[in-house]
């Protein structure tokens, strides 16, 4: 039987971005658009190009990289919004432009201060400059889940007609319960018809966002617009890895649909999210949460080792997970089962790359006894993500409270020459930043601190993410640090997030002059 495909719609670079704290800058934006690409999702949401220089900046960059995902950018139904958004998707083999307008009484209303025809008109104006610059345009009436059904056709009536492609009805507030998305998705998509592809972005304000987007594919719609692991601005979105794997998984229900996903790539993709922005989904997190897989009571235990679908309806290795294949590398490993067992896990490195990750690999295996997959993932992500590093920590020696007054002594790289300075603090943590501040001479504000094991034991990698004002300005940047020792890996996470904010001040001032 042929199979009916729900186009899935990635916007963790755009609206998942805007999750409090998940800012990434243009190499991991990058990164992540790679890793989308293996994902084999079909859209890509690249930003909003008119938003910053930086996001346009980002997408142009990620159009030149994309061989078979399109490549798209939102834009509000503004002329300078969509040539901007048409100009940074212009590089991409396969290109799409998102443009929007509110459709609800209320933001008709009291933000655009415009009557419906006024909306209708200016939708119109979008679409038809959009198609000036690609074929594949998508309108969204924002606010659709609160906008009345009978200006809903109106509109989508008159943009089907300017040369909307995909026509999407987001639920932007997440207010809308599971069989009322289901009754507004079946009523429009028997009124559209053919002419165009019904789609939904649903978010998570009331825990429903993945139910109202399966509801929604079972009455019409044939895109579902979500993020990994469910990031986004509020509550989230839809989690992209929910929706797939609810498909694949009761494939008796959602009848002859499907996705084009490779599953396999769902784990280390929801890995490498999480390792860039620092938001980590919580354990018991369905498909991706490290319990998601877990088995403690002893019934569930004695069940799955009899037969593992006695209590799991999804295998581990589907999603990308094989935890029965995890401690096959130590210290004794050469540069060629190195390399094999990284590319099992889908990475396939540079020459360069894979000679500095197998240097870190051989320094953390002389320290560890066990090097897990994650412990891999956690090297290579970090290697991947190019920053250059003005600043590299060579040594750190630390005295804490208890011994006295907390201090800091270390010695940092910078243009080849070692500086070695000294620094107190109200604690540890403290003295350790206030040090490199000495050191750089730039002076950094700590927003916020997490530290998570990358796996488990004593000897696990501790994963330090930071973010970071510098120069009382913004925005904040953020940093991440591995090692094995806490205090290292802090330290390494305040100067890779002190890298990160020198190379984008220079490139803004290359862009000032006109350098880029």
């Amino acid at each position: 039987m042929n199979k009916e495909i729900v186009k899935i719609f990635d916007t963790t670079l755009r609206d998942g971005e805007q999750s409090p704290g998940a800012s990434m800058n243009i190499e991991e934006k990058i990164q992540i658009a790679i890793g989308l690409q293996k994902l084999n999702v079909d859209i890509i949401e690249a930003g909003f190009a008119a938003a910053s220089v930086g996001d346009f900046e980002a997408i142009e960059n990620i159009s030149k990289v994309i061989e078979t995902s399109t490549v798209c950018s939102l834009a509000r139904a503004l002329g300078r919004d969509i040539k901007a958004a048409g100009d940074a998707i212009a590089h991409a083999k396969h290109k799409r432009i998102h443009t929007f307008i509110a459709t609800s009484a209320i933001h008709m209303k009291y933000k655009l201060k415009m009557s419906p025809d006024q909306v209708i008109q200016k939708a119109v104006e979008a679409v038809s400059y959009a198609k000036t610059f690609t074929d594949d345009v998508e309108f969204s009436c924002e606010d659709a889940g609160r906008s009345e059904m009978s200006f809903l056709k109106e509109i989508l009536d008159a943009v089907i007609e300017a040369g909307a492609t995909t026509l999407n009805i987001p639920d932007t507030v997440g207010y809308r319960l599971p069989a009322e998305m289901g009754k507004m998705i079946k009523e429009l998509h028997d009124f559209v018809s053919n002419r165009a592809i019904l789609s939904v972005h649903c978010h998570n304000d009331l825990g429903l966002a993945v139910a109202n987007s399966l509801e929604c594919i079972q009455n019409g719609a044939r895109q579902i617009e979500c993020t990994v692991n469910g990031l986004g601005e509020r509550a989230g979105n839809a989690a992209m890895e929910e929706i797939v794997m609810a498909l694949k998984t009761r494939a008796d229900f959602f009848k002859g649909l499907d996705t084009n996903i490779n599953t396999k790539e769902i784990y280390p993709m929801s890995r490498l999210i999480a390792n860039i922005t620092g938001i980590v989904p919580q354990p018991n997190k369905a498909i991706v949460g490290k319990n998601a897989f877990a088995h403690e009571s002893g019934i569930h235990q004695d069940g799955v080792l009899k037969h593992q679908e006695t209590y799991e309806i999804i295998k581990p290795e589907d999603i990308g997970l094989n935890n029965a294949n995890t401690i096959v590398l130590g210290k004794l490993s050469g540069r060629h089962a190195f390399k094999e067992k990284i590319e099992s896990l889908g990475y396939r490195l540079s020459k360069e790359e894979l000679d500095q990750s197998f240097g870190r690999f051989k320094l953390l295996a002389d320290k560890k006894k066990e090097i897990f997959d994650d412990d891999l993932r956690a090297i290579i992500s970090d290697e991947i993500i190019k920053i250059p590093k003005a600043f590299e920590l060579v040594n750190l020696q630390i005295s804490d409270c208890m011994t006295g007054v907390p201090s800091a002594a270390m010695s940092i790289r910078y243009k080849e020459k070692e500086i070695t300075d000294a620094g107190i603090g109200n604690g540890t943590m403290d003295a350790i930043f206030k040090t490199i501040d000495r050191i750089s001479d730039i002076n950094g504000e700590l927003k916020d601190y997490k530290v998570t094991a990358v796996t488990k034991g004593k000897d696990a990698l501790a994963k330090v993410t930071v973010k970071v004002s510098f120069d009382h300005a913004l925005p904040v940047f953020t940093g991440h640090g591995l090692s094995i020792d806490t205090m290292i890996a802090s330290a390494k996470a305040y100067i890779n997030a002190l890298n990160t904010y020198i190379f984008e001040k220079e490139n803004r001032n290359k862009r000032d002059r006109g350098g880029i």
